[in-house]
């Protein structure tokens, strides 16, 4: 009898503290280092300003969430009208080190064609502390070469506004692409993959990059925005459709992207 008495008294224990642990929203856990994750199968369908973490930043633009066009799930479908802009804002991101990485799978309907020299953004950096814009992917229409190429950008810093694009990065309207990016504060250096293969030819770092003599410096971070914005009035195409998904920012290299 003190047998069963004791081994009752510790299911009983057991139990308690069962109950007192907290509970978690989905079997996956969330992998270590992870700063923002977003997949929008849990957002409902039709227009939308915010999820989890983040926020929309519209000018002439919108926000959609749309079954995938891949497979199960859901995916987020931005449209902008002339130079308009549609960003997912994730507002306090910071990372230890000033540094992190950044994946994200998108599809461009359609890239500028007119006017020349028509520079258009997907990802952007900025930190409270600096006017500094840090563009790890974006591009421009460069006629000399008939096409639109990927480049690393910034504005409003020391180092002036830029885009260091390459005719080695062309950009491919209409099809998907797995997206990547680090910023690694030790340097100032900002490294671009492509559906798991590093783009070497699109690194910039402090010493290294598209603007005037001055050092390219970081900002503190503490802003990411993943999205679309074209900067110049009566382009061709008059409006841009784009599809995102699988957004995921963490201390370390996500991957998923294959390569």
């Amino acid at each position: 009898m003190p047998l069963l008495k004791k081994a009752a008294a510790a299911l009983s224990a057991t139990a308690a503290l069962l109950l007192t642990l907290p509970t978690t929203s989905s079997a996956t856990p969330t992998p270590h280092g992870t700063l923002a994750r977003e997949t929008f199968d849990r957002l409902p369908l039709g227009p939308v300003t915010q999820g989890h973490g983040w926020a929309a930043d519209t000018a002439n633009g919108t926000l959609t969430v749309a079954p995938s066009s891949t497979g199960p799930g859901r995916e987020l479908r931005l449209h902008t009208e002339g130079n308009g802009r549609a960003f997912l804002v994730f507002p306090d991101l910071t990372a230890p080190g000033n540094s992190y990485w950044a994946r994200l799978r998108l599809r461009v309907g359609a890239f500028p064609v007119a006017p020349d020299w028509a520079h258009w953004t997907i990802a952007e950096a900025s930190g409270a502390d600096s006017p500094t814009l840090v563009r790890p992917l974006g591009g421009q229409y460069a006629p000399t070469d008939h096409g639109n190429f990927w480049g690393v950008g910034s504005d409003l810093g020391v180092t002036g506004d830029w885009t260091s694009w390459k005719t080695s990065a062309p950009a491919t309207a209409g099809t998907w692409q797995c997206l990547e990016f680090h910023l690694d504060a030790t340097d100032d250096r900002v490294t671009v993959y492509f559906d798991g293969i590093e783009q070497p030819d699109l690194t910039v770092s402090t010493d290294q990059h598209g603007g005037t003599g001055d050092p390219f410096t970081f900002p503190a971070f503490d802003k990411l925005k993943i999205g679309w914005q074209l900067y110049q009035a009566d382009p061709s195409p008059s409006s841009y459709d784009l599809r995102l998904d699988d957004i995921a920012v963490s201390t370390h290299r996500v991957g998923g992207c294959g390569g």
